[in-house]
């Protein structure tokens, strides 16, 4: 359930089903556990690092491009498996250094900024103020827990501030349980299917990159807290395989890449419960929960403003998070080339600045990973040279 409120809020905002997402967050989280041994505690569910670049797709091409590019992503995970098993890992962090993927993570913190600021009604002219208050409202609640509450609360704010918000909705007359009452118990997700669309590949590709070094982390944290080296048993190429094959499934059958969570880090941190049977029991809820139509239902009526509310807090989070992978690894802004990288990777992110590729633009979170990408490698080669400039 910690993972539940995060999850949903990604079909949200794409405007699909997410009684699919449920499904084959399900479906995925347990290829994965099958392919890596029953050996890693881990749930994989809904991406938000895919949600700008799936929003670009989306409002051109439409969603069915979207999953083209879901399902490049899943074999671009294949092909990473396959070259880590031949080279080794090194050259990822020697291409995708610390200071890269956090000024990138923190783009797209930023760049979903105006998408909340909308969905909260903060976005035009003359907001409605009731509107304005549910979200203000749900957004202080999931603050509030958090920062001030212990237990439960703590650990499903997202969840919690999506039912405090909700609940107000329906008191002051913006939310009605009828829908739910009336749908069915057992209904079938909504399936989608992929439309080919180069532009989606040469977007979303880019969001893989930072999955990766995001899964990196993610594997690294849960052995420590496990006790195990994860990278050697099962082996980091069975959990890149499990991940793409699981993000291949998705994007054939319409759900949205799946990765794993920082938020099931904390679970097992503080639980110190780590049988993967249980990530296997919650799959399968996940799956169960997918059929049921009330729930289905439920989820597609929660309030925009409630949605807003929630994504205020949420993709400052992730912004935060790309800050916090700046300080962590000890990254000195005072270094020359640093500060080159982070202000052109943030400046390019959220400028608005496009490149005309012509089978596709480039802008945003996309463009700004290239960037950085090849300023990094510009400077590698300089090194290499011996031509080292501001050190």
């Amino acid at each position: 359930m910690c993972l539940f409120g995060a999850t949903i809020l990604v079909p949200i905002l794409l405007g699909i089903d997410p009684a699919t997402t449920l499904l084959f967050n399900g479906i995925g989280t347990l290829i994965f556990l099958v392919i890596c041994q029953w050996k890693v505690p881990a749930y994989l569910g809904s991406s938000f690092v895919y949600i700008a670049p799936s929003l670009m797709i989306i409002g051109s091409y439409g969603y069915g491009a979207a999953l083209t590019g879901y399902i490049a992503s899943g074999v671009f995970f294949l092909i990473v498996a396959l070259i880590i098993y031949r080279a080794g890992s090194g050259w990822v962090r020697l291409i995708f250094p610390d200071v890269v993927m956090g000024s990138v993570v923190t783009i797209i913190g930023l760049g979903l900024a105006p998408t909340a600021a909308r969905y909260a009604g903060l976005a035009g002219d003359n907001p409605d103020l009731h509107y304005v208050a549910i979200s203000l409202f749900t957004l202080l609640f999931t603050i509030i827990c958090m920062t001030l509450f212990r237990g439960v609360l703590k650990i499903l704010p997202i969840l919690s501030g999506i039912v405090a918000g909700t609940t107000l909705a329906a008191l002051t007359g913006s939310f009605s349980l009828e829908p739910i009452l009336n749908a069915p118990w057992f209904s079938i997700p909504t399936l989608y299917f992929p439309v080919w669309s180069a532009h989606a590949i040469i977007i979303i590709i880019p969001a893989s990159f930072v999955t990766l070094v995001e899964l990196f982390g993610h594997v690294q944290v849960t052995g420590t807290i496990i006790g195990k080296d994860l990278f050697k048993e099962p082996g980091l190429p069975r959990m890149l395989i499990g991940k793409g094959v699981s993000s291949i499934l998705s994007g054939f059958f319409g759900a949205t890449p799946n990765t794993t969570y920082s938020e099931n880090i904390g679970v097992l941190a503080i639980t110190r419960v780590f049988s993967t049977a249980i990530f296997g029991g919650a799959a399968v809820l996940a799956i169960l929960f997918s059929f049921c139509g009330k729930v289905s239902v439920a989820i597609r009526c929660i309030p925009e403003p409630v949605i807003g509310g929630v994504s205020l807090i949420l993709f400052g989070v992730i912004a935060a998070q790309g800050i916090q992978m700046l300080l962590n690894a000890g990254i000195d802004l005072s270094h020359g080339r640093n500060m080159v990288l982070v202000s052109v990777i943030l400046i390019i992110g959220v400028s608005g600045t496009m490149i005309d590729l012509g089978p596709a633009n480039l802008e945003g979170m996309s463009l700004a990973t290239l960037v950085g990408v090849v300023l990094n490698l510009i400077f590698l080669i300089a090194d290499k040279i011996g031509f080292h400039g501001d050190t």
